[in-house]
C-alpha cells in the first residue's frame, strides 16, 4: 500500500485521474483492450468528471461497476445511473459500459452470466475503489451473510451481498477480482476514514473487508 495525501479534493480528484487514464493508456498499448472498475457513491464523481476528457482509445475500454444495488438504472440509487452520466461522456462516451442489473430477473439467477461476462473481460486492468468508515469496499460488508464466500480466491466473478443496512440486495464484484486488478487505487475522504483504513491494516478481511485489496495498492487522501 502507498499513501498519498493532497490539499484538498480538488487536487486528489485531478490527480488520480490523471493517474487512471496514464494507467489505462499503457494497458491498451500492451494489451489492446482495458477494463475499469469504479466505485459508485458520491466521492468519485469528481474524478469521473475529469477522467471522461482524456485522450486515449476509449472505444478498446470495457467500464462497469465494482459493485451495484439491485436497482433499475433510472433510479437514483444505481451505481449504472451516476457512471452513465457522469463517466461515459465526453470522449469516454465511446466506451463499452458493462451493466449488473437484469430487469426481470433475481440477482441470485443472474449472476452466472454476470461472472461469465465479466471473466470475459481477461481481468481489470484499473480499479477505482472507495471505503467506508465500517472498512467495506465495494459491496463487501463485514459480517454480511456470505462474504467468507466472496473473499475466497475460487469464488465466482460476482457476488450477491444482502446486508442489513441496506435496503435492496447488491451485487458485487468478488475480493479477488478487485485485488488482481493492475493498478488500484482507493479515495477516501476525512479524518474518520483515515483513521478506519490504518485499523484495517491489523484486522483480517473478514473483518475489515478493505484488507482484501490493499497489497500495492495506491491510496489517495484528502480532508
Amino acid at each position: 500500500m502507498n499513501f498519498n495525501e493532497y490539499p484538498d479534493r480538488e487536487m486528489l480528484s485531478i490527480s488520480v485521474a490523471n493517474r487512471i487514464a496514464g494507467d489505462l493508456k499503457n494497458h491498451l498499448l500492451r494489451n489492446g483492450r482495458a477494463a475499469i472498475a469504479v466505485a459508485g457513491g458520491t466521492t468519485p464523481g469528481p474524478i469521473f468528471d475529469d477522467l471522461c476528457a482524456a485522450e486515449l482509445d476509449w472505444g478498446n475500454v470495457c467500464v462497469m461497476a465494482s459493485d451495484e444495488r439491485w436497482v433499475p438504472e433510472d433510479s437514483d440509487r444505481s451505481n449504472a445511473k451516476l457512471i452513465r452520466s457522469r463517466l461515459l461522456t465526453n470522449r469516454a462516451a465511446e466506451a463499452q459500459f458493462l451493466p449488473f442489473y437484469t430487469d426481470g430477473l433475481e440477482p441470485d439467477v443472474a449472476i452466472e452470466s454476470l461472472s461469465e461476462k465479466v471473466r470475459g473481460q481477461g481481468g481489470l486492468a484499473v480499479a477505482l475503489l472507495g471505503m467506508g468508515t465500517d472498512m467495506h469496499t465495494a459491496s463487501l460488508f463485514p459480517g454480511v451473510a456470505g462474504l467468507e464466500h466472496a473473499l475466497a480466491a475460487d469464488a465466482p466473478e460476482v457476488a450477491v451481498m444482502r446486508p442489513d443496512s441496506q435496503p435492496e440486495a447488491r451485487i458485487t464484484l468478488s475480493a479477488h477480482v478487485l485485488d488482481a486488478a493492475m493498478a488500484k487505487h482507493l479515495v477516501i475522504f476525512g479524518a474518520e476514514k483515515r483513521e478506519a483504513l490504518e485499523r484495517a491494516q491489523s484486522l483480517p478481511p473478514e473483518e475489515a473487508p478493505i484488507q482484501a485489496v490493499l497489497s500495492e495498492c495506491q491510496v489517495h487522501w484528502a480532508e
